[in-house]
């Protein structure tokens, strides 16, 4: 393995509960596509609001 570990962003990344923040920095790609593509799960049956959610409880946040 890598030792790469997903957390939920802090700082600048972070906007709601950091979720996208942290998924694009494990990924290494910009916040704002992950944000968009939320986005555009929440317009398909609300499918990113229930997901993004149980991100939120299930990803730990960043330890600095």
């Amino acid at each position: 393995m890598n030792g790469k570990k997903l957390f939920r962003a802090t700082g600048e990344q972070r906007m709601l509960c950091g979720v996208c923040g942290g998924i694009a920095d494990y990924f290494g790609i910009d916040p704002t596509v992950v944000r968009l593509g939320w986005a555009i799960l929440t317009c398909f049956g609300g499918a990113g609001v229930w997901a993004y959610i149980a991100a939120a409880i299930i990803i730990p946040e960043e330890v600095q």
